[in-house]
């Protein structure tokens, strides 16, 4: 073959190589960062989990989202506070939150990263001796990973896919915490008054009793008897004007508030009526096991772990293949000959003693944990909606119970001992005794109002996002303080 049919040879030959080059340097400058860091693929995946919309439900990135985020917090704020408020507020503000969807964004960066191939290598070289000057350039990049780009970046999205999935479940279980800490806030606060109201009774009947002994017309131990009343009156008062500073502050924790926005906003005045009739317990295990978001995480993970299986030996084995190009120029010393030299190197490693089967047998393994996982959640779901809807039931039957039976019997009590009393039939001391204990029932039918409202709000949790109780949300901190039960 001519001189002049091997360059043709050789410069057709590198035409194709960077043909390739610049064909898989396109297929890999299609991966990019999500410009929200994947913030709107949580919101949509959150939407009707947490009642938000997806335009509204979490803020964006960079200074204009977060002034936008505080002035959106600061008209919430300007109203009495409801329980969606409370959400939205938490979603917006919540510290620990964007935390969370940062890092989320950080491993949509690295996704990018692990699919971008890596930069060729350009090595030189100047070699000389007596007769003869040699330079070596070769230019060398990872055929494997060219190779299998397509398959990594679908591996890359099923990854993020279920990142994307555990950080709607975390922004679903701060969601939960917020409307928690927003119903038990309000019923501390509606507690809280009627304590104030028994405490006004106890203390006409000890200023009573105080004018009684001073006439001579009572003992010094009915005095004390009523003394005793009053104390411990305000002891609960103080009680549970303390469950609702705790709870509040829990509130304020959820949503992200201190200072100045922490004190001034208005609660809602009370909680959300009783529905009229309960959730009916058919087809709920199966709303759980499509809806629920942990399930649908570990079913894409079961489903990553079998479309990588097939690959871990190969990888294991012929992980570093390499192909480079190389073009030489010997220069004679004495003649000043030149000779050039083309050529292609392909670099690959020799199976001597590791065949592949430790990763055989990990991938292998992960896919029985995979699935084990799968079914194991998918069981939890299944007993979690039970048990939830058990308590739901229950509680929303001892409500009903607590307002239309319990409140309005003290309600009739009261006014059959009014009129007993403007007739001259009963004494002070029982109507104010009946005070007490009517206004001690409405401070009951709250609580269980309040509970049934919890309850309602893990039976959601159990059914659309992640276990009651398994998740801790972002920042949401201890469990808040019960509210101590008077006596």
């Amino acid at each position: 073959m001519s001189r002049r049919a091997i360059r043709g040879t050789a410069h057709r030959s590198a035409v194709r190589t960077w043909c390739l080059l610049a064909a898989a340097a396109m297929l890999a400058g299609c991966a990019s960062v999500s410009p929200d860091g994947l913030r709107g693929d949580v919101a949509a995946f959150t939407a009707h989990r947490t009642g938000s919309t997806p335009a509204a439900a979490l803020p964006g990135t960079g200074p204009q989202a977060g002034a936008q985020a505080q002035k959106a917090v600061q008209a919430l704020l300007a109203q009495p506070l409801t329980q969606d408020a409370a959400v939205r507020i938490a979603l917006l503000n919540n510290p620990g939150l964007q935390a969370r969807l940062a890092a989320l964004g950080v491993a949509d960066a690295e996704r990018v990263q692990a699919i971008t191939l890596p930069n060729p290598h350009l090595s030189l070289a100047r070699l000389s001796n007596a007769h003869e000057r040699e330079i070596e350039r070769s230019l060398a990049f990872n055929l494997l990973g060219l190779l299998t780009l397509p398959w990594r970046a679908d591996r890359q999205a099923e990854r993020m896919q279920i990142a994307t999935l555990q950080a709607a479940q975390e922004t679903v279980a701060l969601a939960a915490d917020a409307r928690r800490a927003w119903l038990r806030a309000v019923a501390a606060e509606q507690v809280a008054d009627t304590h104030d109201r028994m405490v006004e009774a106890a203390e006409a009947g000890a200023e009573l009793a105080r004018r009684m002994v001073r006439v001579g017309n009572w003992s010094r131990l009915q005095h004390a008897r009523e003394q005793a009343v009053l104390h411990e009156a305000s002891a609960q008062r103080a009680r549970a004007r303390l469950a609702a500073a705790t709870e509040r502050e829990q509130l304020n924790q959820r949503m992200g508030l201190w200072g100045i926005q922490a004190q001034q906003y208005r609660l809602a005045n009370q909680l959300p009526a009783l529905p009229a009739s309960p959730l009916p317990a058919d087809g709920l295990e199966a709303t759980a096991l499509r809806e629920r978001l942990d399930v649908q995480a570990a079913r894409r993970q079961l489903d990553t772990e079998a479309r990588q299986q097939g690959w871990s030996g190969a990888g294991a084995v012929f992980g570093d293949i390499g192909l480079a190009y190389q073009r030489n120029t010997a220069v004679e010393r004495d003649t000043g000959h030149r000779e050039i030299t083309r050529g292609w190197e392909l670099d690959l490693p020799v199976p001597l003693f590791d065949w592949g089967g430790a990763a055989r047998t990990r991938a292998q393994m992960q896919v029985e944990h995979s699935a084990a996982q799968l079914q194991d959640t998918a069981v939890r779901a299944r007993s979690e909606v039970r048990s939830t809807w058990l308590i739901y039931r229950t509680t929303l039957d001892l409500a009903h119970q607590q307002q239309s039976e319990v409140v309005p019997l003290r309600q009739f009590i009261a006014d059959e001992t009014t009129l007993r009393y403007n007739g001259m039939l009963a004494s002070v001391w029982e109507l104010l005794a009946e005070a007490r204990s009517s206004t001690q029932a409405v401070a009951t039918a709250i609580n269980a109002q309040r509970d049934f409202w919890l309850a309602e709000t893990d039976l959601q949790l159990a059914l659309t996002g992640t276990s009651p109780g398994a998740l801790t949300g972002p920042a949401s901190g201890s469990a808040a303080a019960p509210t101590p039960q008077s006596h």
